[in-house]
């Protein structure tokens, strides 16, 4: 039996478990309804997930797959934050980062186990691009009554996307799923219409926040997607749409923050990138090897920032995030991990029948991953996701291919017994 067939025999509980988690992600009830608070929904799923996924393990006594070399790689990588407590410059905060670096691997670890089929991770995608349609109007809502802006005019939400950028870069992750799931005939005409609905509201929440960041990762994102998807005229049809629409119904003040890129010396923000970077390189030649410890880079600000940086910031890049907290140790473990699921995605994109989604979650990838240029956070639950369903679908496109070659093997070997019956005579 192979991976697939034994994934649709285990694990449903803990498939729906991981179903409510992102759902939970995009819509985060617990933010905006006091009564669900309490019960930290995100935990309670994700840990319920987990915990079903290792338990049906010992109890059938079968091995937990740990994804191999990108896996080992996020282990070490989490391991090693938790273990820069003993060098950090505030061990309350990197303790607290490991643990969480620790939950995001367990959610990923579950992902692996428990989506081995086309079905769920095709269910898991889904469910976050129709999730995403509550932080989207949930956003547009905001900007509409003007409430909690940033700078006057930058739109946002509640929790994980109460950042502008967060949010854009977030949202950005479902826009090829979505328009994948829309160019595909076999989806159903219910299913497209609610995924090209969503994906269009993702676009104007994204444009809401006027992220150049969040612009410039769903650019990249589309434009992977369109290139490498089979049905070139439908793709590019799809993607002129989105682009006609963001033309249309863009603000005057969306593409004027875009402009400031030219001149980034006057704008407060490109420049609290710009210090930040020179902080990142600073600790990088002072502690090259492992850094300031897990969440340290915005206390280690006063001990290497230049005079006029005045105003701590996060890295604005996960790169150098992890340069400036993990040092270059903690680089090549997130680099081995992110290059392996991402490789694996674009892997699976050659798979027949997978191929459509594989092709989406590698774009989703490229896009995500063009924004962590502009912004770094590691402790990023959509990130975990969005990788974990990549290396699943790289574990069930490799399954697909195995069995596929068993098949193939096992005529083959008939022809060639008979082929030799028959030519040494006992035939006739």
């Amino acid at each position: 039996m192979g991976v697939g067939e034994q994934g649709h025999q285990r694990d449903v509980l803990a498939f729906y478990a991981l179903m409510g988690f992102v759902v939970v992600m995009y819509a985060v009830p617990g933010e905006w309804i006091p009564a669900l608070e309490p019960l930290r929904l995100a935990l309670l799923t994700s840990g319920i997930a987990a915990g079903l996924m290792a338990l049906r393990r010992l109890g059938r006594a079968e091995p937990l797959y740990f994804d191999g070399v990108r896996g080992v790689a996020l282990l070490a990588f989490s391991g090693l934050a938790f273990c820069s407590v003993a060098w950090s410059v505030n061990p309350e905060v990197t303790r607290f980062t490991g643990l969480e670096l620790l939950k995001l691997t367990a959610i990923y670890l579950t992902i692996i186990n428990v989506v081995t089929t086309a079905r769920r991770l095709a269910l898991l995608c889904g469910a976050m691009v129709l999730a995403s349609v509550v932080t989207s109007l949930s956003v547009i809502d905001w900007h509409r009554a003007g409430v909690d802006l940033v700078e006057g005019f930058r739109a946002r939400w509640v929790g994980v996307y109460a950042d502008p950028n967060h949010m854009a870069m977030n949202m950005g992750l479902v826009v090829p799923l979505a328009v994948a799931f829309l160019a595909r005939r076999e989806s159903g005409w219910g299913l497209r219409l609610a995924c090209g609905a969503a994906a269009g509201l993702a676009v104007v929440s994204i444009v809401l926040s006027h992220s150049r960041g969040g612009f410039i990762g769903l650019s990249v994102a589309m434009a992977v997607w369109a290139i490498r998807e089979k049905r070139r005229l439908q793709a590019t049809l799809v993607g002129a749409l989105l682009v006609l629409g963001l033309v249309m119904f863009a603000p005057s003040s969306f593409w004027q923050r875009n402009e400031t890129v030219t001149s980034f010396q006057e704008d407060a923000s490109a420049m609290g990138r710009v210090h930040a970077w020179q902080v990142a390189s600073r600790i990088s030649l002072d502690k090259p090897l492992l850094g300031v410890g897990a969440g340290g880079f915005r206390y280690a600000w006063p001990l290497y920032a230049p005079p006029e940086a005045t105003q701590a910031y996060v890295a604005h890049n996960i790169f150098l995030d992890v340069i400036g907290e993990l040092g270059f140790v903690g680089l090549l473990c997130f680099l081995v991990f992110a290059g392996g699921a991402t490789g694996g995605a674009f892997e699976a994109s050659r798979d027949e029948h997978l191929g459509w989604l594989a092709r989406a979650l590698s774009a989703s990838m490229a896009g995500y991953l063009m924004c962590d240029l502009f912004s770094g956070y590691i402790l990023s639950a959509h990130l975990y996701v969005l990788f974990g369903l990549a290396a699943s679908a790289h574990r069930i496109a490799r399954a697909r291919a195995s069995a596929a070659m068993v098949v193939r093997q096992v005529p083959t070997a008939g022809r060639g017994s008979s082929s030799a019956w028959e030519g040494s005579g006992h035939a006739a």
